[in-house]
């Protein structure tokens, strides 16, 4: 009876070492593949819920709530039900859509990076799959050549994509806006020009493949793989992304103004454009018979435009036609070549101790105004959360750290009051609710670029969304009036009508010394690359009656909680709808 009951405690000693020894691996392989997937690329932002959640109609507003800012603290608090009114359970009473929560911030800000790349790591499987294929490409190779950012080889139009950049893909881009050359560098950088200026280096020095299509050299470190393009379209080369500027007063010092200038007895504004790209200049000033070439500058602002009528030209008239019938004024046109003295950015050398939020509702024009940031400070912009299409683009804060420092501000659609305490300074950005709604919309249903159907706006998703998020804009104002410590408020509206001065304030808030050459260079450059455009129109509106009137006292509340804490209402164009 001995015997076998020492086998069985023998083997049952040598199991629990066993079990503890697979424990362990276990908890290691977890913890590699963790941080492992906490770096991948995302395509998935975690704004907002993951879908679309029904909830019923907030609350009516009476004065008692106008300025009680924890009735508004996020989208649920004006409309959850009591428990067992039969309307599903009650929500989270925490501020906005919480569905990663973690006492533990650093934790929390591991696991929605961990969570979303499980979401999307199917995708770049598939994206290998496709990058092998065989792609038929427009242009000739020209050489490898030095590049750094002091003095760029090719001087035209930048940009990133660091995941999905082609050969094909750059070159096309290039000959789009009309340029003679492509030129990629580190894998996933795109420049393009109409001349060479740099040193032609060994062919090794080329060593590095694309993003999206290994197997192709896309330059190096501080090498650029240069193709000469082929123009799709030659007779029209040079009119393809040129853009009427206006009308302006002519300079009292041509000279200072303008880096170039030349007479011709048969002047057209197509050969002056055609002139200042060749020489690469990002604007073409014609009057007459006079062309002259440069940029936007103190002597000769953007901002200060004319009517037509004083330039002799009709408001429908053709983008290329029509000269000033007087010698006061002149005509400016942007010419496909891009203003590069502002489009360098890095990250801070000295890390921050101050950690500044650049806080708005989702829709409300975050990554404009982060590009615009970038541009006039030369820093990149960090976020809370993730972006990968972002990333991909250029943001190259997104992939940082948000609490680093390194960055000169954090993007947060964040509220509540610990979420807001911990920074120490917010620029709160505030767009128009109307439009606010319809761009994240647009952005839930189609990405940062596209449109929602019609098949979108007409179904129950539209309604279920406005009922969810309209109180949410209301809160998210609200909240920063109440618990932020020091802030610029931010209008985009504001901005977009004034931007220089607009930019000035935000610049001086963030305590970076920026020129003024380089804010003129910003607004030159202020699209960037995700503008969506406005050339699909819905031929109905989206708001009924109801939602008009509930967005409306939202308004109402929102305006008097800002003059209530000493900053100016909201634009008048916000109401009456």
């Amino acid at each position: 009876m001995a015997k076998p009951f020492y086998r069985l405690q023998r083997f049952l000693r040598r199991t629990q070492f066993f079990f503890l020894f697979l424990a362990a691996a276990y908890l290691m392989a977890g913890s590699l593949l963790l941080l492992q997937r906490a770096g991948f690329v995302i395509q998935v932002g975690s704004r907002g819920p993951v879908q679309f959640m029904t909830a019923p109609s907030p609350a009516p507003i009476t004065r008692s709530t106008m300025m009680d800012s924890s009735k508004l603290a996020n989208p649920w608090r004006l409309s959850s039900q009591e428990p067992g009114d039969g309307m599903g359970p009650r929500q989270n009473p925490n501020n906005g859509p919480r569905w990663l929560m973690s006492r533990n911030l650093e934790i929390r800000h591991l696991r929605r990076r961990w969570f979303h790349s499980l979401m999307t790591e199917q995708e770049p499987r598939a994206e290998q799959g496709t990058a092998k294929r065989k792609i038929k490409h427009k242009g000739t190779y020209v050489g490898c050549f030095m590049d750094d950012a002091k003095s760029r080889a090719l001087k035209g139009t930048v940009f990133y994509d660091f995941r999905k950049m082609t050969s094909s893909m750059c070159r096309d881009t290039c000959s789009e806006s009309g340029y003679l050359f492509a030129g990629l560098e580190y894998g996933a950088e795109c420049y393009c020009g109409n001349r060479i200026t740099a040193t032609r280096m060994r062919e090794e020095d080329c060593n590095l493949d694309c993003k999206g299509e290994k197997g192709t050299i896309c330059g190096g470190v501080g090498r650029l793989s240069i193709y000469k393009v082929e123009n799709l379209h030659p007779g029209s080369r040079k009119y393809r992304n040129v853009h009427y500027r206006g009308c302006y007063q002519k300079p009292k010092n041509v000279s200072a103004a303008f880096s170039m200038c030349c007479s011709h007895a048969n002047l057209t504004s197509e050969s002056c454009v055609e002139l200042c790209a060749d020489k690469e200049f990002p604007l073409a000033i014609t009057q007459r018979s006079e062309c002259c070439c440069g940029y936007s500058s103190i002597d000769f602002p953007l901002q200060q435009k004319f009517d037509d009528q004083y330039c002799g030209r009709a408001a429908n008239q053709s983008d290329r036609g029509g000269f000033p019938e007087d010698n006061d004024h002149v005509l400016a046109f942007q010419t496909p070549v891009q203003d590069t003295r502002c489009t360098d950015r890095k990250f801070k050398p000295e890390k921050s101790n101050a950690l500044v939020a650049l806080s708005s509702f989702p829709g409300a024009g975050n990554t404009w105004v982060r590009h615009l940031i970038e541009l006039a400070t030369g820093f990149y912009t960090g976020s809370y959360y993730f972006d990968g299409t972002l990333y991909n683009k250029g943001f190259k804060g997104e992939k940082d750290y948000w609490k680093s420092g390194r960055t000169i501000c954090v993007k947060t659609h964040e509220s509540g009051k610990r979420e807001i305490e911990m920074y120490d300074a917010a620029i709160l950005l505030i767009r128009n609710p109307y439009r606010s709604l319809v761009a994240e919309f647009n952005r839930k249903c189609a990405g940062h670029l596209g449109h929602a159907s019609e098949q979108h706006w007409k179904s129950k998703e539209w309604p279920d969304f406005v009922a969810s998020y309209a109180p949410w804009w209301a809160s998210h104002v609200l909240d920063w009036l109440k618990f932020g410590r020091r802030l610029l408020v931010v209008h985009y509206e504001e901005l977009q009508q004034a931007l220089f001065p607009q930019l000035r304030l935000i610049t001086n808030f963030l305590n970076a010394s920026v020129s003024d050459e380089r804010l003129l260079c910003v607004e030159s450059n202020q699209d960037g690359h995700f503008k969506r455009s406005g050339v699909r129109q819905r031929g109905f509106d989206p708001f009924t009656v109801e939602m008009k009137m509930q967005i409306d006292g939202y308004i109402t509340i929102v305006d008097a909680a800002l003059r209530t804490h000493n900053f100016s209402g909201l634009p008048q164009e916000y109401v009456p709808r």
